[in-house]
């Protein structure tokens, strides 16, 4: 089995996700006791906030290549960095460490053509549904990518920042993301990205009949069958 590693705390309440599903699914491969042999390098996400809000990608690609590298160090065999948006930084970090690095995005399209998606809904932060870094991969997949209003693309942010990131969950939150993910469906989305690893947290495949991809899921599963080849 190799040894996965995990560049985690951003947040911490989704980084408990992936160490979850990744047991979890080596578990079920494998039965018994097994669990996955994983490393977890967890960095103060207050640092890589404050990064992001001041557009200061380099410093953030700094903090989590130290991490990636004290990864490989320890004997990682490939890096999960497990958030969506800072793979805004992952071509930065990947030049400077010899292991691999699984990428979000590039993981989620090949579960979206699997599915025979082939437009697509992307929430997610601000910087993820705005910015090319994201949708760039799955647009080189041959994917139409729809993104929501300026408005709502703030609600989504803000709902992402002031309550997913601490734990708050919130039916009024639930609502008005299972409002937006439907506008986007009429607009042609055959399914929607679940773009940033906390949504997972507030929106489940139980409440809506629209096909969500969950990063977190397909990233941390995708993981521990790689940890198995």
């Amino acid at each position: 089995m190799k040894t996965i590693g995990l560049i985690g705390g951003m947040s911490w309440e989704s980084s408990v996700g992936y160490y979850q599903i990744i047991n979890k699914t080596i578990q079920e491969q494998l039965g018994g006791f097994h669990s996955a042999k994983c490393i977890l390098y967890s960095v103060d996400f207050s640092e890589i906030e404050e990064c992001q809000a001041q557009g200061d990608w380099d410093k953030s690609a700094e903090i989590l290549t130290a991490a990636a590298q004290g990864l490989e160090r320890a004997g990682a065999d490939f890096l999960l960095i497990c958030t969506n948006t800072m793979h805004k930084v992952a071509d930065q970090i990947q030049s400077r460490i010899y292991i691999p690095i699984l990428h979000i995005a590039e993981v989620t399209a090949e579960a979206l053509l699997k599915n025979q998606i082939s437009t697509v809904a992307l929430l997610g932060t601000k910087y993820t549904m705005e910015q090319d870094f994201y949708k760039n991969k799955l647009i080189e997949k041959n994917l139409k990518v729809l993104i929501p209003e300026e408005a709502d693309r703030k609600l989504v942010n803000d709902t992402i920042y002031q309550e997913l990131c601490l734990g708050v969950i919130s039916d009024a939150s639930r609502a008005e993301f299972l409002r937006i993910m439907e506008e986007l469906a009429e607009k042609g989305a055959q399914g929607v990205i679940l773009g940033c690893t906390e949504i997972g947290l507030l929106v489940k495949k139980e409440d809506t009949n629209i096909s969500l991809f969950d990063t977190t899921e397909i990233h941390a599963k995708t993981a521990a069958m790689r940890a198995l080849e």
